[in-house]
């Protein structure tokens, strides 16, 4: 599943991408990919005619502002969604669920091979949170001022679920999952099968200042490519190359030298 990394890298070709971008015509291919409302045709309605402001991400959601004042358009990549960009015609693929095109015909496209991305509208002057639910779960940003390590000694206090459990928490912290949870704490030096609850705040400063490190580098490669991702032009994330550990059980460490042992 795409994780904090791969979702900023599409924000931002897709800010990119379509600035002042009016949606002409939708077309939903598959009515499971739209979570809100209940009818794709109300979907496509909604959508239609709007132009596409600013792109914003919270956690592993993208929102959309839709002008002038025609609500927000929000979606989730899930495990295997993504974006892709074709500037010409072309014949869409059997795991297209959604299409979207502007004036000039130029199309963005939402592939989605395991069905479990979505999308949603929310009506103009209604709150996201009351629509996009999962939003309201979600705990601080890793680069935010409220992510401290006082933070997670408080949060974490008496816990005995493991470290890493803890980190995929999307409550704790969004936006993380196994790539960055695993190199975060390879490179703070904590066990991922150590109880949570027994950090000291200094090792939990430490953990903290690592996984932002990491998720940073691996937003400025355009985040992780291991299967399914790839960028609203295709491309694939560059980070792969440069984990330490994640999907490296039994290959030398690049540290030490020693064999990675992979445990679940």
């Amino acid at each position: 599943m795409p994780e904090l990394p791969e979702v900023e890298t599409v924000r931002r070709g897709l800010a990119d991408r379509l600035r002042s971008f009016v949606i002409a015509d939708v077309e939903v291919c598959r009515s499971r990919a739209v979570a809100n409302p209940e009818s794709p045709q109300a979907f496509e309605s909604a959508l239609r005619g709007a132009e596409v402001g600013e792109w914003t991400r919270r956690g592993k959601y993208l929102m959309a502002t839709l002008h002038p004042e025609r609500g927000v358009w929000g979606v989730h990549l899930r495990m295997t969604g993504q974006f892709q960009w074709h500037p010409e015609p072309s014949e869409p693929c059997r795991h297209t669920r959604v299409r979207i095109w502007n004036p000039q015909d130029q199309e963005l496209r939402f592939v989605d091979m395991r069905s479990f991305g979505e999308m949603w509208w929310v009506p103009p002057g209604q709150p996201v949170e009351a629509v996009i639910t999962g939003l309201t779960r979600l705990g601080p940003e890793p680069f935010s001022d409220a992510f401290t390590a006082k933070y997670l000694k408080e949060r974490l206090k008496g816990s005995s679920r493991p470290i890493k459990t803890a980190l995929l928490d999307q409550a704790l912290v969004a936006g993380v999952g196994n790539i960055y949870a695993d190199e975060s704490l390879f490179a703070a030096g904590i066990k991922p099968l150590t109880p949570a609850g027994r950090l000291s705040l200094a090792r939990l400063e430490t953990l903290r200042g690592c996984l932002v490190d990491v998720l940073q580098a691996s937003i400025g490669a355009g985040g992780t490519t291991f299967s399914d991702f790839r960028d609203l032009e295709g491309v694939n994330g560059n980070y792969g190359g440069q984990a330490l550990v994640y999907r490296r059980g039994g290959e030398p460490c690049r540290r030490c030298g020693a064999t990675l042992i992979r445990q679940k």
